[in-house]
């Protein structure tokens, strides 16, 4: 039995063929040398019809912004290059193969826009594991930097396509059949070959595995919520927190713990009506001409007194949280 690993990034696959007796060897390497043919073969017919229905059709737009920072598309020509500079893009994924590529490296840098080359055959292949790692990750340090990838092969269908979706299972938590619609929202026409939707559920299928044996593993969701909590030394004494009775189940002594929040919060209106007292009378020490009665001062300060529920203005209190 001969055993063939090819990998797409140099040029070959990541399958694995079989062959008994010599019966199947070379059967991979010839057909993926009569698909490459017929894609080289029809690569400028079908350029030409997809340029044709771009000028004539609007909703056939030759790009479309995905996701935030992340736009998936057809093959840019060289005139493409400023106006996806001027849309924010920081960096290029490129599916095509060399002879499918319209556009140098050296043209995307003089834009200062970093490329990110990864040749896979048209049709009926998808990228290897590795190269949508490294695509992946590509795009994922891109957005934290504020930058819009372009993500593109010839149409904008398959092969660029699994590389989105794999950016959105692993970095929006989205399922393989989710992030698939997802995309299809905004760019109706994305079709996947069976070995492309199969490399997508591979993806997943690793990401999965990572989280499961990993108790530490945080997603980017879970690091953007962290990084947008406040420190603790940003919240002061007159900071507002919204506490329901859900967020304390699981407490054994939940209906105490929540008769000692009750105290905190009227301490809160004592404490402010205590502090309107003891300015009213800092004024008076300093105003021997005020008018006769209860000064507007005074009124205000018992009303808050009232309010808060005590015939006192402070009264100690012990919480044993």
């Amino acid at each position: 039995m001969y055993i063939e690993e090819l990998e797409e990034g140099s040029g070959t696959e990541n399958s694995v063929w079989g062959s008994v007796d010599g019966g199947r060897v070379g059967e991979f390497c010839t057909k993926r040398a009569i698909v490459g043919a017929g894609a080289r073969f029809l690569f400028y017919p079908t350029l030409l019809y997809n340029v044709l229905r771009n000028k004539i059709q609007s909703e056939f737009r030759w790009w479309d912004e995905v996701d935030k920072f992340l736009l998936l598309g057809a093959v840019p020509f060289p005139g493409d290059v400023p106006l996806l500079k001027q849309l924010g893009v920081g960096g290029v994924v490129t599916l095509n193969e060399p002879y499918e590529t319209l556009v140098p490296t050296s043209l995307y840098h003089a834009y200062g826009i970093e490329h990110l080359a990864l040749p896979t055959r048209d049709y009926l292949f998808a990228p290897s594991f590795g190269d949508i790692c490294r695509a992946v990750d590509f795009i994922h340090k891109n957005v934290s930097s504020g930058k819009t990838t372009y993500v593109h092969c010839k149409a904008g269908r398959g092969r660029s396509t699994t590389i989105v979706l794999c950016y959105l299972v692993k970095h929006r938590q989205m399922t393989p059949s989710a992030a698939y619609e997802y995309v299809r929202l905004t760019r109706p026409r994305v079709l996947l070959a069976y070995s492309q939707r199969q490399a997508v559920q591979q993806y997943y299928r690793n990401i999965t595995v990572e989280k499961n044996n990993n108790p530490n593993y945080l997603d980017s969701t879970s690091l953007a919520i962290i990084a947008g909590m406040p420190e603790p030394s940003a919240l002061s004494d007159n900071s507002f927190v919204m506490i329901s009775k859900s967020d304390l189940d699981g407490y054994i002594e939940s209906s105490r713990l929540w008769a000692e929040l009750g105290l905190v919060y009227r301490m809160q209106f004592a404490s402010q009506a205590a502090l309107t007292k003891l300015s009213c009378i800092w004024l008076r020490c300093h105003d021997n001409k005020k008018r006769g009665g209860v000064d507007s001062c005074s009124m205000q300060a018992d009303q808050m007194g009232v309010r808060a529920g005590h015939t006192h203005l402070v009264s100690p209190v012990v919480l044993n949280l």
